[in-house]
């Protein structure tokens, strides 16, 4: 309870006492006038982003250039305190009570509820999610959806031979299972995490899927340049097989652009290799270079990607080498009482470079998926909501045995922690 106590006490310094600050940072006649206050909003952001040592740094100096800067005062009293540093926080707490005085009630009772904490050491803090759900998917094994393989010849189409019945769409009912867990592993916002998620269908059980990922992300700041590090590990497994082993390295970074509050850009770099153990020669290493544009309002989130990426083989593959652009869309917004509701578009097209097959399929692979998604959330008490999914793929390509389509939809429960 004393940890807890001691976050939710940063955080009402943080956010919800903002006016209250904004308050006692006026200064009295004959006092100095505060900065401007960049490195101040900075270092709020570092809050925000649990920085907290970087936050910490930046906060004493922005009290030894502004001395009556109150705010600064409060906030890094409340990280030493929430650091276990007490003798540190109790010094701060009786500085602002003199220096300052008369506090609003507000921060004093900011001040009482850090005391009664005790300051006790750093603990991290977790969090966790949990999903079920019921669904059914048209195509759960992608059968292509002309049932007689097209090649191009001669400048035309002709039909060479009806698919198998394996190599046909295969709808299925099917009941999934997710879970995460996030855990801080440094003061200074490193977070490491866990997630699974399962997929387990009532007749086509050589299509269940099962995935794990367990990984690491830190955050720096560079001046005003704001970064993320990501480093993940996967396992996925088909069929109660596994199937693939995956590691990844992502970097994301935002620039100080001149942008409203209430958006934000970020450049996203990464790095993929995928080792399949089921296949031979599929192995590949995937390079992908993007740009995210967010927009947050009071009731309208919307996200908006587009990048490109290259795809390496690392044996001889069939196609070889791939190019590829992606481009996503996503907006969230209240549609009636409590219910909310999302959009969502993704488009991935990839070009090979060589013949997939020469001799068997002389065509170079010219691939294009286009995902659709619409969910209704609606939240339910203690952290639980119910949401309704549907989704609609459809996979155009040159290659006829490759060309697909698909429906979904989906009723499932999620419950999270905090």
């Amino acid at each position: 309870m004393s940890v807890l106590r001691s976050l939710l006490a940063m955080l009402a310094g943080a956010f919800v006492l903002a006016p209250h600050l904004a308050c006692a940072q006026v200064p009295a006649p004959g006092q100095e006038t505060p900065p401007a206050g960049d490195l101040y909003e900075r270092a709020l952001q570092s809050i925000a982003e649990g920085r907290k040592n970087d936050a910490s740094e930046m906060l004493m100096q922005v009290i030894k250039d502004s001395p009556n800067h109150a705010g600064a005062y409060l906030e890094v009293a409340l990280i030493q305190c929430g650091l276990g540093r007490a003798d540190e926080a109790e010094r701060l707490f009786a500085t602002i009570e003199t220096r300052f005085e008369p506090l609003s009630p507000g921060i004093q009772e900011v001040i009482a509820n850090a005391r009664d904490s005790g300051c006790s050491s750093w603990k991290p803090v977790t969090a966790s999610s949990l999903m079920t759900g019921r669904g059914y998917d048209t195509n759960v094994n992608q059968g292509a959806r002309n049932p007689v393989y097209i090649v191009e010849k001669d400048g035309g189409q002709v039909e060479l031979m009806p698919l198998l019945e394996d190599f046909l769409p295969r709808g299925d009912q099917y009941t999934t299972l997710a879970a995460d867990f996030v855990r801080e592993v440094t003061p200074n916002g490193s977070v490491g995490f866990l997630q699974f998620m399962s997929r387990r269908n009532d007749t086509e059980r050589r299509f269940d899927s099962n995935s794990l990922y367990v990984g690491m992300e830190a955050p720096y700041r560079f001046g005003n340049w704001t970064v993320r590090a990501t480093g993940i590990g996967g396992l996925i497994a088909l069929g109660g097989k596994l199937y693939q082993r995956q590691m990844q390295l992502q970097g994301r970074i935002g620039p100080p652009l001149p942008l409203p509050k209430t958006m934000q850009f970020s450049l996203i770099g990464g790095l993929t290799h995928a080792q399949y153990l089921a296949l031979t020669n599929f192995d590949s290493t995937i390079y992908e270079v993007r740009g995210q544009l967010t927009y947050r309002g009071e009731r309208l989130y919307a996200s908006a990607s587009a990048g490109a990426s290259y795809d390496q083989a690392r044996a001889q593959r069939p196609g070889g080498d791939r190019r590829g652009a992606a481009l996503s869309m996503m907006v969230r917004v209240p549609i009636a009482g409590l219910a909310t509701g999302e959009l969502a578009y993704s488009g991935q097209k990839w070009n090979s470079s060589e013949r997939y097959a020469p001799g068997l399929i002389n065509q170079v692979r010219d691939q294009s998926t286009h995902l659709l998604r619409g969910t209704l959330i609606y939240p339910l008490p203690n952290n639980q909501s119910i949401q309704l999914e549907g989704r609609i793929v459809h996979n155009a390509e040159n290659i006829s045995i490759f060309q697909y389509n698909s429906r979904l939809i989906q009723l499932s429960w999620h419950w999270h922690s905090r």
